[in-house]
């Protein structure tokens, strides 16, 4: 464990190390958006209708062309790797892979999400990262949801997941997601689930680790990167090759219900589904949608390869039990000799304390040090949802207006952004929130930056130098966004 001293400036030293670049410590971190669906970026529809073109009903089936999104998820700053949560409660009729919420058309009050979460804690370089859902045991209103907010009109109050009944009882998972670095490239995900109901119940958990599709586009800036690769390696290990990464490895603990299946297939899109025509790979994005939920084992690659994996465990829980499971994500130079279980030997837990102890230090020696109490409880929630909310933000406007194959280009003058041919977006980016607003807001972004600078005045400055760039800026002065 490591000294008081030590803790008190760990956090500090890495953010040094990082700017100076002696290490990466900010490669991977909360990058990952809540929302890729319904976004201007990814729709090509004629008349311009982003919710209509690409809504949630689509999210599990289709591949993004310009992002991804996760449920308490996390991804390397270019967005190639990410790793995330998917949950089934055996009632509800689709995977929870990603959050759900009304958009545009069907919120009273506009687009608006609606699921229980929360950013509960978050250091500047995600060398340690806390973030809290909550689950309904019973089915997930949707249909109730979109019903409800359609009737109301705009002087009524939202219909949230509350008041549907949901949660009556306490009939709940909590799931609490926590990644901690034990070097730049070593992540470890520690997930903990409660049974908040009365009653017993099952849930099915599955961390899962994919690679963003960048292969289906044709032309491009990340044309060139060729197919990732995850395969089994025996029964509790992934192996992942990126050609721009590296090779990792991706350790699964068994759970209390023994080793967890290995599910494989690719972030393709179901063409079958969406538009009736044939599928270019015989596994597709909504896998294991399909075979959880539906029970279709032919639905994932039997061979256990792919670009999209997942550890599927199946939970029971009595009332107020809770369970703990354990992924490890790291290059594969940095395993060592290790296998199975020696991932999550005692070393394990050891870094997890050790990072909350130095968050603990950065944050009471520096931009809390002059509060206490709740004041204090409060504002350390406040900077994890800013951290959180750092996102990938991927909008190339020259190959958006052209397309991808088999897709239609930007319809002619409709075509966004006609006069920004330059902008070229492919950085990580302070968000207003990482669901209600899928893209960046300069004025937000600016004002998110007095307090960033309290915890990293690099990023700060970073962000609004960024903005000035040639490759943001409009050559007439004007700022995007």
């Amino acid at each position: 464990m490591s000294s008081d001293r030590d803790a008190t400036r760990a956090e500090d030293r890495r953010l040094q190390e990082d700017a100076s670049r002696a290490e990466n410590w900010k490669r991977w971190g909360p990058y990952l958006s809540e929302r890729q669906w319904g976004t201007v970026r990814e729709d090509y529809s004629a008349v311009g209708d982003p919710w209509s073109s690409f809504p949630h009903d689509q999210a599990r089936s289709r591949a993004y062309r310009w992002g991804e999104d996760g449920l308490l998820g996390i991804c390397d700053r270019q967005c190639r790797v990410a790793i995330g949560l998917a949950l089934w409660n055996e009632r509800d009729r689709i995977l929870k892979e990603r959050l759900y919420g009304l958009d545009g058309n069907e919120g009273n009050h506009g687009e608006d999400v609606k699921e229980l979460y929360y950013y509960l804690d978050a250091t500047p370089t995600a060398s340690y990262l806390k973030a809290l859902y909550k689950y309904p045991q019973a089915e997930f209103p949707y249909a109730e949801l979109i019903a409800e907010g359609r009737r109301r009109g705009r002087g009524d109050a939202e219909y949230e997941l509350v008041d549907t009944g949901v949660f009556d009882g306490n009939r709940y998972f909590d799931v609490l997601a926590e990644y901690a670095k034990a070097s730049p490239d070593d992540i470890l995900l520690r997930v903990t689930v409660t049974n908040r109901g009365p009653e017993r119940a099952r849930l099915h958990v599955l961390p899962t680790v994919w690679c963003r599709n960048t292969w289906s586009w044709g032309g491009g800036y990340e044309s060139e990167w060729g197919r990732p690769r995850l395969e089994a390696v025996g029964d509790r290990a992934i192996e992942l090759e990126h050609s721009t990464l590296g090779r990792y490895r991706v350790d699964v603990e068994p759970g209390p219900g023994g080793a967890p299946e290995l599910l494989f297939t690719e972030n393709e899109t179901n063409a079958e589904r969406l538009y009736g025509s044939p599928n270019g790979s015989s596994y597709v994005k909504d896998a294991f949608h399909a075979h959880v939920v539906h029970g279709l084992a032919g639905a994932v690659n039997p061979e256990r390869r792919g670009t999209k994996a997942a550890a599927h465990h199946v939970l029971e829980l009595a009332p107020g039990e809770a369970a703990v499971l354990r992924l490890r994500l790291r290059p594969d130079g940095e395993a060592g000799g290790e296998t199975g279980g020696e991932a999550f030997g005692a070393g394990f837990e050891q870094v997890f304390a050790e990072r909350i102890v130095e968050a603990d230090a950065f944050y009471a020696a520096g931009p809390l040090r002059a509060l206490e109490g709740e004041a204090a409880a409060v504002a350390r929630q406040a900077y994890a949802g800013l951290v959180w909310s750092k996102q990938f933000y991927y909008y190339a406007v020259r190959d958006w207006q052209r397309g991808d194959p088999g897709r239609p280009a930007a319809p002619p003058g409709l075509a966004r952004n006609a006069d920004w041919p330059h902008l070229f977006n492919r950085d990580v980016i302070s968000m207003p929130d990482t669901w209600e607003y899928p893209w960046y807001a300069a004025w937000d972004l600016a004002f998110h930056m007095l307090p960033f600078a309290r915890v990293d005045a690099d990023f700060a400055k970073e962000q609004l130098v960024l903005l000035l760039r040639e490759w943001y800026m409009h050559p007439n002065g004007q700022i995007p966004a």
